[in-house]
């Protein structure tokens, strides 16, 4: 038993109410999308935006490298089922900024549909086209990745991605499993 005791940032957090720890969550969520968003842009004007994207997906595979093995520790998810991978993936940054549903069709078979991605929607606003490479470029690749640090034999398959054909049409769909 740890016998340290409580260092200051712990009891600013234990002094915050329930609503306030998950506000300060989500906003966090938003900051760490808000810092990429802006690192890319800032190395997209410095050296071009397939230097850019090259980086980011650099970045994104270090950063989930650790972040799937600790959220699967700390939620203690111990199968490494599609499922499995949906409860890991959830609460991540993005998925807490993101409107998204999950359908579970078997424990190793689930389509994941995002239906609100606000780094979409600042790119339809931007008007440069982004919006229809950033995802074969990064998410659908990223994706992948990903679900093979949880399990190798995880299997990712977009079902749709941007440009989206009206502002009511969902950002993008992707089915993940094991055969």
């Amino acid at each position: 038993m740890d016998k340290r005791p409580a260092s200051a940032a712990d009891s600013k957090l234990e002094s915050l109410s329930r609503r306030e720890l998950i506000d300060l969550v989500k906003l966090s969520s938003r900051m760490i999308l808000a810092l990429d968003g802006f690192w890319y842009l800032t190395v997209k004007d410095l050296a071009g935006n397939d230097k850019a994207l090259d980086r980011d997906n650099w970045v994104w595979d270090k950063v989930m490298n650790f972040y799937v093995s600790e959220l699967a520790r700390l939620l203690d998810v111990k199968k490494r089922d599609v499922a499995g991978y949906m409860k890991v993936m959830h609460p991540r940054p993005e998925g807490l900024v993101l409107e998204e549903t999950v359908e579970i069709l078997n424990p190793n078979d689930a389509i994941r549909t995002v239906t609100y991605c606000p780094t979409i929607v600042a790119m339809e606003k931007e008007g440069e086209g982004r919006d229809a490479i950033h995802c074969s470029a990064t998410c659908s690749e990223m994706r992948k990745k990903h679900s093979k640090l949880f399990n190798p034999a995880i299997n990712v398959t977009c079902l749709k991605i941007p440009p989206r054909k009206s502002k009511d049409d969902i950002f993008c769909r992707f089915e993940y499993k094991i055969d």
